[in-house]
């Protein structure tokens, strides 16, 4: 299937998930998480979940991380170019919707993405070869293809990877691995 069938798809059914479900499987994928050898790792990056879609919730993950020490990075969107920034969030960040409801942070320091050891992916649905299919403006291609080569990609799905996205072109960015719901 192509990107734009399965989007609709993976909206609907991530939509169409009870919170039973989502509650027993994002504790399923926070045991996965907790469970990583982040000794290596010193700075992560992570998204800051939407419930009115359904997403993941990151805030224990986010707590986790921090408990261990980790320095958290999240980012602002940038319309005009569909490009991320990229900002520390720690304790005291301040976060402010942007006008599609998006957390964004307002009051701490902007980062590069060479910084990042581990990064942390949305996405609807992603493939056995580890590609995904987000929302479809490309923030996350183009950000991924400025981290450094050996930081660790990793996307985070309440559905198992479908065996193949048709419409893979050049600027994709395969992830390292994707944590679903075993």
């Amino acid at each position: 299937m192509k990107k734009q069938e399965l989007r609709k798809i993976y909206k609907q059914k991530r939509t169409d998930l009870t919170d039973a479900e989502i509650k027993e499987f994002q504790e399923n994928i926070y045991k996965q998480i907790f469970n990583l050898d982040l000794s290596e790792v010193q700075t992560v990056h992570l998204f800051l979940s939407l419930r009115k879609f359904n997403e993941i919730d990151t805030s224990s993950i986010i707590s986790f991380l921090r408990e261990k020490g980790k320095r958290i990075v999240v980012s602002k969107c940038n319309f005009e170019d569909n490009t991320l920034s990229h900002f520390y969030f720690d304790e005291n960040t301040v976060l402010e919707l942007n006008k599609f409801g998006v957390p964004e942070p307002i009051n701490t320091e902007q980062v590069n993405e060479t910084v990042l050891d581990l990064i942390f992916v949305p996405l609807l649905i992603s493939d056995k070869q580890n590609f995904r299919v987000g929302y479809g403006k490309g923030f996350y291609d183009r950000f991924l293809s400025n981290c450094r080569k050996d930081a660790k990609k990793i996307g985070l799905n309440f559905f198992k990877p479908i065996t193949k996205i048709e419409d893979v072109h050049e600027f994709d960015v395969a992830l390292d691995s994707v944590i679903f719901p075993k």
